[in-house]
């Protein structure tokens, strides 16, 4: 009898287990047809993507701009040389221009809010997170990573940075963890829109400020402003301590170098916020006609 309840339940749970596979697989089916129609409706008009993708290069090439104008006047900054800070612009860039890429456009959300639309996304059978950060792919956006690579493969040479498995796995970490971070930062100022609607500049001030942030050594800023990018906004984690792991420098005050191992790590708390106020949001939200 034990033998044949046990049998029983294996059976249901092999049943459960191959209906949550098929579920996941027929989902995953669907969000690459969306993204591939995207990707196949902006490359349609040619001429109007290289603009596009061009006045995005133009973007990250002012900043490094700036980054150049600084060094030009002194001979280091926070502790660090010209190229080791082109590498703190080079991999906070990257990371941001990818997370902007994969769920920037979440800044739309209020715009579906107002017009109603949203309600069309929760209609469907598919997460709502999941359906907006696959709503819209702007290629244009890979233009600022395209210049933040260019600086990274000049810097990294000059910045006196050992060749080695090491190095590599540290630069894949941070930024996929930077990524993260960014993310992170993106779908919460998106959750905090079902709150404030039109306050779109202010959740600004979190993504765009925090990658304006890591663009930084964070030892420029005072103690309460190095430990807000730091421990509240990780900012520091994605590009700044990661060069000095690189680079083997010792970090300031509360910021031991070590730490720029951690970029992945100091993703997950940021991301468990960020869910928290999405979930609270959505939840929230009644609908155009309530």
């Amino acid at each position: 009898m034990a033998e044949d309840v046990a049998e029983d339940v294996a059976e249901d749970v092999a049943e459960d287990v191959a209906e949550d596979v098929a579920g996941h697989r027929a989902a995953l089916t669907a969000y690459r047809a969306v993204l591939a129609s995207r990707v196949r409706a902006q490359l349609t008009y040619r001429t109007s993507f290289a603009a596009d993708v061009l006045a995005n290069v133009g973007v990250g090439v002012s900043e490094f701009a700036t980054l150049y104008v600084v060094f030009s006047r002194v001979d280091s900054l926070g502790g660090l040389d010209v190229w080791r800070a082109a590498l703190v612009f080079a991999l906070a860039n990257l990371a941001f221009a990818f997370a902007d890429l994969l769920v920037g456009h979440l800044d739309e959300l209020p715009r579906h809010v107002r017009e109603g639309t949203l309600d069309a996304f929760l209609l469907r059978p598919l997460p709502l997170l999941a359906q907006l950060a696959t709503s819209e792919v702007s290629l244009r956006r890979l233009g600022r990573a395209a210049v933040a690579l260019a600086v990274l493969v000049v810097a990294l040479p000059r910045a006196d940075v050992e060749p080695s498995a090491a190095a590599v796995w540290l630069l894949a970490s941070s930024v996929l963890g930077g990524t993260a971070v960014f993310s992170a930062l993106f779908v919460a100022a998106g959750a905090l829109q079902f709150w404030l609607v039109e306050g779109r500049e202010a959740a600004n001030a979190f993504t765009y400020g925090g990658a304006n942030a890591a663009q930084h050594p964070a030892s420029l800023y005072p103690g309460p402003l190095r430990w807000t990018f730091t421990y509240l906004v990780p900012a520091s984690f994605v590009a700044y301590l990661p060069v000095l792991a690189l680079t083997g420098q010792p970090g300031p005050a509360g910021l031991p170098s070590w730490l720029g191992w951690c970029t992945p790590p100091a993703a997950a708390p940021v991301w468990a916020v960020a869910l928290l106020l999405w979930r609270g949001g959505v939840r929230r939200y009644t609908g155009a006609g309530s």
